[in-house]
């Protein structure tokens, strides 16, 4: 099942349980609008290249349109509509005044050039100008861009609008980005972890922890684990996979990292299959790489006793199911990947009210909403008698129909 019939799957569950009528239901599943354009820039050697670029803003009821901008060979309008509608139930969820959106250029950022991607960013920032803006969509990094393609569509931007800083989020900090923002989506995966453990009267230290994807959520959910007394005793990412049961020496891992671009033949560690990182034995299992990961051929070896989604959709409906008859406990990615979202949040607030916060408030202000916001879910959960997916969806739905309906937008 692709990320989009998953999606729909999970609302029309959470649509029943809520007893939303057919007509509401129809409204908040079709997206606002659909953007689909034409990139074409000239490459360093002087050829022409066409790209096409996606924007699928899905709800915009409770404020502005929110979502990441992804540069990636398999960028597809239903991948990219699926990930626009996540967006709108987890905006919904961490109780931020925003809707979903999600857009994608279809490039592979490594066959470029950096003045080949500055070109390309410029381009699609031309195509879609008017159609975003600080109070409409607001575009973030994803898959394949970072702040420094951020600085590129703040720059074209304002050449039409004026000087526009709250017009993106996770910007570098000299052109207004928020401290803290780098390491949010990671930091939000730690708060939502020990907030999941201590309701079990368990802490971080002492778990052990697999880490499925050691780019930059999960290399930062890796060292803020590390620093709090958990063992990382297994990740992977492009280059490979690699364990020690005693834990890894994270300090140095990112190190080698850095130094190798990529964990593959880290000192201190063993190889092993790429495939296996899974179902490797520990507390908790962390996906933090591309969707779809965990399916029916794989979830019943799964050995984790909890399993925090920190990557979009990791989790096949299949395989959900079966992870829920042997007793596994899922934090969905709707809740559990939200700190990223959250602290552009704060970018976008700091940004209006030109005031920056200290990065200590920016922690504190993101552990209050990662830890309001599963007290939340799991009152859904108790109120519905459903688990922890479905307590996500509901809560996020029930927000964005009450909006819809408040302002009269219902069909």
């Amino acid at each position: 099942m692709n990320a989009l019939a998953a999606t729909n799957r999970n609302f029309k569950l959470a649509s029943r349980i809520l007893g939303l009528d057919a007509k509401l239901e129809k409204s908040l599943l079709i997206p606002f609008r659909e953007i689909k354009v034409e990139c074409t820039i000239p490459k360093d050697d002087g050829t022409l290249a066409s790209f096409i670029g996606f924007r699928v803003q899905h709800d915009n009821s409770r404020g502005p349109m929110k979502g990441g901008i992804r540069y990636h060979p398999e960028v597809d309008p239903d991948e990219v509509n699926a990930l626009a509608q996540l967006m709108t139930w987890k905006t919904a969820v961490a109780n931020i005044p925003y809707g979903g959106a999600k857009g994608g250029i279809g490039c592979n950022p490594s066959d470029l050039s950096i003045s080949e991607l500055e070109r390309l960013t410029r381009v699609f920032t031309q195509r879609i100008h008017d159609l975003i803006g600080i109070h409409t969509d607001v575009p973030a990094p994803d898959m394949g861009t970072n702040s420094q393609t951020m600085a590129w569509i703040l720059d074209e931007y304002s050449k039409f609008h004026g000087h526009s800083p709250a017009v993106v989020t996770g910007k570098p900090i000299d052109l207004g980005g928020s401290l803290g923002r780098d390491a949010a989506t990671g930091r939000g995966v730690l708060f939502a972890t020990e907030a999941l453990l201590n309701e079990s009267g368990k802490t971080i230290s002492g778990q052990r922890f697999v880490i499925q994807g050691f780019g930059n959520v999960g290399s930062w959910a890796a060292r803020l684990i590390s620093e709090l007394g958990g063992k990382v005793v297994a990740v992977s990412d492009i280059s490979g996979a690699i364990k020690n049961k005693n834990g890894l020496d994270i300090d140095s891992l990112l190190k080698h990292v850095q130094e190798n671009r990529g964990v593959k033949g880290f000192h201190g560690s063993d190889a092993i299959d790429s495939d296996s990182i899974l179902v490797e034995d520990c507390d908790v299992l962390i996906p933090a790489a591309l969707g779809g990961v965990i399916n029916r051929e794989n979830a019943n070896e799964i050995k984790a006793k909890y399993i925090v989604e920190a990557a979009n959709h990791p989790t096949d409906p299949e395989a959900d199911e079966i992870l829920k008859k042997n007793g596994v406990v899922i934090l969905p990615d709707i809740y559990a990947n939200s700190g990223g979202v959250t602290v552009s949040y704060f970018e976008w607030v700091q940004n209006i009210q030109g005031f920056m916060w200290e990065e200590e408030r920016v922690n504190n202000e993101l552990k209050t909403y990662m830890t309001k916001g599963l007290k939340n879910v799991k009152e859904m959960c108790k109120t519905h008698n459903c688990d922890l997916r479905m307590g996500a969806f509901t809560l996020g739905l029930n927000r964005v129909a009450r909006a819809t309906v408040l302002r009269g937008w219902e069909a």
